[in-house]
């Protein structure tokens, strides 16, 4: 059995309020860390920046994400991105996880909208309503609430793909240890 896990952070385009007339939200940053699930610890941590095709990064989004425009430039082109998640990563085949269903549905629709081949398989985990289900908790927290319940640390910028996928596998490994990660 495949142990290995690609846990996704994505960060994407966005505003203050709405989007400028015939914008819309773009990945923009895809950050992956892979867990050995076995092994109980998180092996390598990726960041893949990809330029925005249908949309420009605003002020509001540098702020949150720490990404400029200039920096996502240098990026590569969205479907190029997904075919280095499959070369590289083995998303296709392999599970994956995310913080809620925001970045699944990101790529979905993004993948639809552009004819994009969808990079991932179908074993996906909502890693916040797992984390939600085993505190027993009424409210399913944010990445940053659930670090501090579970007693971890921040590291990193929160709301750079890369620090969130690498606290998210961090929550995941601790879900994993006291039984609660869902193997499938």
């Amino acid at each position: 059995m495949d142990t290995l896990l690609n846990v996704i952070d994505v960060e994407a385009t966005c505003w203050e309020g709405q989007p400028p007339a015939g914008a819309v939200s773009e990945i923009i940053e895809i950050g992956l860390t892979v867990v050995d699930l076995a092994a109980g610890e998180r092996l390598a941590k990726h960041r893949i920046l990809v330029r925005p095709k249908r949309s420009r990064v605003s002020e509001f989004c540098t702020e949150l994400t720490g990404l400029t425009q200039a920096e996502v430039d240098t990026g590569i082109e969205y479907a190029d991105a997904c075919a280095l998640l499959v070369k590289e990563h083995r998303a296709d085949s392999r599970p994956w996880a995310s913080w809620g269903d925001y970045d699944r549905n990101q790529f979905q629709r993004q993948c639809k909208a552009t004819g994009t081949r969808y990079p991932f398989g179908s074993r996906h985990t909502n890693a916040k309503l797992v984390f939600t289900e085993a505190n027993g908790l009424k409210r399913r927290p944010g990445m940053a609430t659930a670090l501090e319940i579970a007693g971890l640390p921040l590291d990193g910028r929160h709301h750079s793909g890369a620090d969130d996928a690498w606290n998210i596998a961090a929550l995941v490994l601790g879900l994993a240890a006291t039984g609660d990660w869902p193997l499938d």
